[in-house]
């Protein structure tokens, strides 16, 4: 396999590490730690290999004694690599501009996908979904986040939401990110709303007639979600929930990108076992 210079050299970084993840530790002079039983080896191939979340998901896969990485790939490389490599499973961690049209490549070539790249709207997911209809044999997992602690944040909000009057949403993430509010934002939203409808709960009470400078956030399904881009963040998250005398707030901090790989790899592993469509990595946790 060609890979650029930027994710070749990752690729090299990595195979002198020692990085733990998901209790399994890999030290490479050159091979993994031999298996103690015969799990089969994932082949795995990461797209946007170059960037801060790629390059981590490269490290992991990489560590991980059921999985082999047979490409890495930046922008500008071909995707026909990812075929000549043999990859049985793509993680897509590149920019909405792109991650459509990998995701699909990979579909048609009978690839499992695990993306984590934003920018799939509701139109989007429903092409991808008639394009699964004819490789019913394919798994495609798309998160907002791979971060355990923040799925269960959104689950705990949920089963919250429906006991309090009123429910907003706070997202906090560094400046360069590209898009807002941020797909976990939405995705809890959604969440949130939906178990509220359910329990027959109504909006939240909000007197507000006027606001021309947008002060009262987005609206995700009579959901207010709030923005905020500071330097020195990654990836925060408050569910305020509010009742006569009281408030609950659950909130979730990734300090690092690593706390997205145990997801990343959860993924990896569970992609293969649920065809079709899956979104959000709560549809592969035990969470009833």
């Amino acid at each position: 396999m060609a890979c650029t210079a930027p994710t070749r050299g990752i690729i090299e970084a990595v195979r002198h590490s020692v990085y733990p993840i998901v209790g399994v530790l890999i030290s490479y002079g050159g091979e993994k730690m031999a298996h103690e039983d015969d799990e089969k080896i994932w082949k795995v191939a990461v797209l946007g290999a170059a960037g801060r979340m790629g390059s981590e998901a490269v490290r992991a896969v990489n560590t991980s004694a059921d999985m082999d990485l047979v490409a890495a790939l930046g922008r500008g490389d071909d995707l026909q690599e990812l075929v000549d490599a043999g990859a049985e499973i793509v993680i897509d961690l590149t920019v909405p501009e792109s991650s459509e049209a990998n995701v699909r490549f990979a579909v048609e070539h009978g690839m499992h996908a695990v993306v984590g790249t934003t920018g799939w709207t509701p139109e989007r997911l429903d092409s991808l979904r008639e394009l699964l209809v004819e490789h019913p044999e394919v798994g495609v997992l798309i998160a907002p986040n791979f971060a355990i602690g923040s799925i269960l944040a959104t689950e705990f909000a949920a089963k919250a939401a429906r006991y309090f009057e009123s429910v907003e949403i706070i997202e906090i993430h560094h400046p360069n990110k590209v898009d807002a509010p941020s797909g976990t934002a939405v995705h809890t939203a959604r969440k949130v709303a939906a178990a509220r409808a359910e329990a027959g709960v109504g909006a939240s009470p909000d007197a507000t007639t006027s606001d021309p400078l947008g002060s009262r956030g987005a609206v995700v399904d009579d959901i207010h979600v709030h923005a905020v881009r500071l330097r020195g963040m990654v990836a925060h998250q408050e569910i305020l929930l509010g009742d006569p005398g009281q408030q609950l707030v659950i909130r979730h901090d990734s300090f690092d990108r690593v706390s997205f790989m145990p997801g990343v790899l959860l993924g990896v592993r569970e992609v293969a076992a649920h065809p079709g469509l899956s979104v959000g990595l709560d549809a592969y946790m035990d969470l009833s």
